[in-house]
């Protein structure tokens, strides 16, 4: 670390180039290639992975996208059947047809089908199928669809739009503000934490340039794996909190030798070969967790996790490397302007500890019982709303209530009943004629199944060995009844309509899909999160040589997640506070999030465990004393933590205006964990828990010891005399007095 400090330090104009050339270099090759993300969720081998397959191969004007214009009268304005509202839906239809990127345009005028319009003949809707998959379209042209459809409209005629070409006019047009305003308030916190602009400025634009690197990075990913359309903000999500925070310590550690007045070089030199140290393992252990996701054998989420952690590496290299170079550049105004002066007059003191840092890790040491069973009742109660977490897909139907795919999928629900949303698709193998004559009289026994709204009559394909019924529920495609209903299909009434022949009939859709991905995801959670809590122990193991510390990280590991996933199930399931936040309606939890969030979680805790358990351990080598231990690294390391903690708040808070709800799920997410983790786990429950051990925290059975290999996070300050002023210990003399006794 030493060698590749001095390196970036003396070429520091050099390092500086060469980020800024990769970044370009990397930007531009997105730029020529173009994205290719998917938002396909289908697992192959399950049933509606097999009707997508079926649809596409036998169906194949069934299986492309297609967007609904929806338009609605209101009473004044007569039926959407009268004269002047046909006349002018009839126009604007026949405009749409017109325009580039449509192939068709299907309404309920000039035809004898009457499925289009309502029963109370105030609703109707067309159907607008496009030449290729909207997202490759683009949004004008979109665009251009949904404004002639709206050209039509008039007082007392509504006109809106659903569907997946729809929602791509809808996307989050605030993204960059999110993450402006987040920067803005990493600024301001950093700016009141170090006094100067300049070392303000240092920590954000070294996230920025990693993080940047890596978004272009993760588009040309795209070309050669499955990665989700929402892996890149996911990224920049992560990567400029860790990114920020990573550079955060390096530069608080910096400006320490600066004030010990060492040369600007030196201190640089020391502060990547000590922090920079940690925050390699730090890195290294978010790379892990977040790569754990690979067990799970799903593309979909291979390349999620693949595209987090490259992003979590580059934020990594980039504080190692171009942090050092930037401040060789900056020399002296890393320290205030007040800093530099009282160094220029009294020369390099010792640090003190902050008082208030002081008095909290006192007040710990004074309570731990009291303030731990505190800790431990905020966590309960926040995790509780985890019992009743409900894993499902968001649709149209949780968009927030102005955009035009919530109201057109509103109209569509009152109009046509609350299942049209969401219509189950059963496609069925055929061969000979009794499996036709089956499948035929298959629509009667669903006609009379419960929670069956309505049955189209057996569409044959595929030269007579496919057929297809689509099943209209009585209930919307998220509510437990509509899961019911798949589950009740699959199990009773499918086996009995095939029993007897060669018949073979599958179930698909929209809530079939989401289930079956459910399914899946919660069938290989426990072995996911044994492989990341297995992974996380293992390096605590080794590097702080204790069997109860990483039993301990582990388990507030998990009370982290609970308790954020409490959050979230309130916020989102719940639908506590999330129309008035912009998040749409309430619905169900995306499945892949727990999986996603797990990874994040456990590996961003591990940093806060890993920046205030070293020091502890650091003084506990020097003392064997653990209350010392406790309260010196409690003392030393709480700033930094919160400041760190606070700067991952506002990031991860800011996205929730994204306006994307699986970002917004993850900000929320990801901010109460922190929160919670930082400031109560980390600066309240972990060190009440070590008073309470004692030395039993620090414990490694002898065999164990001799056979396990050695590794330092990080390296000891080379000039043990600078070390901060003893913290002092709570008001009892004998231990007031060996703690101000100072430490060889």
């Amino acid at each position: 670390m030493a060698a590749l400090a001095r390196w970036c330090i003396r070429r520091s104009a050099l390092v500086i180039v060469l980020w800024l050339a990769a970044f370009a270099g990397v930007a531009a090759a997105a730029a020529v290639t173009g994205s290719a993300y998917s938002n396909n969720y289908d697992i192959p081998g399950t049933e509606s992975s097999t009707v997508s397959r079926l649809l596409a191969q036998r169906f194949p004007d069934r299986a492309g996208d297609t967007d609904t214009i929806v338009w609605h009268t209101a009473d004044r304005a007569g039926t959407v059947r009268s004269g002047d509202v046909e006349q002018r839906m009839s126009a604007a239809l026949r405009r749409v047809a017109e325009l580039p990127g449509v192939v068709s345009v299907t309404g309920p005028y000039g035809t004898d089908d009457t499925s289009r319009v309502s029963a109370d003949q105030h609703t109707a809707y067309a159907t607008v199928v496009f030449r290729e998959p909207a997202a490759d379209l683009g949004k004008d042209e979109v665009r251009r669809v949904l404004d002639t459809a709206r050209s039509a409209a008039a007082p007392g005629l509504r006109i809106e739009m659903g569907g997946v070409g729809a929602g791509l006019t809808e996307t989050a047009g605030s993204a960059h503000l999110s993450e402006a305003i987040g920067v803005a308030v990493a600024a301001v916190v950093l700016f009141l934490a170090f006094g100067s602009l300049a070392a303000a400025l240092l920590p954000i634009a070294t996230a920025l340039v990693g993080v940047g690197t890596a978004y272009a990075a993760i588009g040309l990913l795209g070309h050669v794996m499955t990665v989700a359309d929402f892996a890149p903000m996911l990224g920049m999500l992560i990567g400029l909190g860790v990114g920020i925070d990573y550079a955060l310590f390096i530069v608080t550690r910096h400006r320490r030798g600066l004030r010990q007045g060492l040369p600007v070089a030196e201190a640089a030199q020391r502060a990547v070969t000590t922090s920079g140290r940690a925050v390699i393992f730090a890195g290294a252990t978010v790379c892990l967790a977040l790569l754990g996701m690979l067990v799970l054998r799903l593309s979909f989420l291979n390349g999620v996790a693949v595209a987090a952690a490259l992003t979590v590496a580059l934020t990594v290299a980039a504080s190692i490397t171009l942090l050092p170079a930037l401040l060789g550049l900056m020399g002296r105004r890393a320290l205030s302007r007040r800093e530099r002066r009282r160094l220029a007059e009294h020369g390099p003191r010792p640090q003190a500890v902050p008082g208030l840092a002081t008095r909290w890790a006192s007040f710990v040491e004074r309570h731990p019982k009291v303030l731990g069973a505190v800790a431990v009742a905020v966590m309960l109660t926040l995790a509780l709303p985890t019992l009743s977490l409900r894993l499902g897909t968001s649709d149209q139907g949780n968009n927030p209530q102005t955009s035009t795919t919530r109201q057109a999928y509103d109209l569509l629900a009152e109009g046509f009943g609350p299942g049209f949303n969401g219509p189950l698709t059963l496609i069925g193998s055929i061969d000979g004629a009794e499996d036709r004559m089956a499948f035929t009289r298959l629509t009667t026994t669903l006609r009379i199944a419960e929670g069956v709204a309505s049955v189209s009559a057996a569409e044959l394909g595929g030269g007579g060995d496919t057929g297809v019924i689509t099943v209209v529920p009585t209930t919307a495609p998220q509510s437990p009844d509509t899961s019911r209903l798949v589950e009740r299909l699959r199990a009773e009434v499918l086996p009995k309509a095939e029993e007897g022949t060669s018949l073979r009939v599958y179930v698909g859709g929209l809530t079939a899909g989401y289930d079956d991905f459910a399914a899946v995801i919660i069938s290989k959670l426990p072995l996911f999160v044994g492989v990341v809590v297995a992974l996380g122990c293992v390096l605590l193991l080794l590097a702080f040589r204790s069997i109860g510390i990483p039993v301990k990280a582990a388990v507030m590991n998990v009370a982290a997640v609970a308790s954020s996933f409490g959050v979230v199930v309130a916020v989102f399931q719940w639908g506590w506070g999330s129309e008035p936040l912009g998040l749409g309606r309430a619905g169900p939890i995306e499945p892949f999030l727990p999986v996603i969030m797990v990874s994040v979680l456990f590996g961003l805790s591990m940093d806060y465990q890993v920046f205030l358990v070293s020091r502890m351990y650091e003084e506990w080598q020097h003392t064997r004393d653990n209350r010392l231990a406790v309260r010196v690294g409690l003392a030393e390391t709480s700033r930094v933590i919160n400041s760190a903690a606070v700067i991952m708040i506002a990031v991860f808070s800011a996205f929730v205006l994204s306006g994307d709800r699986i970002i917004a799920m993850f900000g929320i997410g990801l901010a109460a964990a922190v929160a919670l983790d930082a400031f109560v786990l980390r600066t309240l429950l972990v060190p009440a828990l070590m008073h309470l051990l004692g030395g039993a925290n620090w414990w490694l059975p002898g065999w164990l010891d001799r056979r396990l290999p050695r590794i330092s996070i990080e390296a000891p300050d080379p000039d043990p005399d600078q070390r901060p002023l003893p913290v002092p210990g709570p008001r009892k003399p004998a231990e007031e007095a060996a703690a101000r006794t100072p430490v060889p």
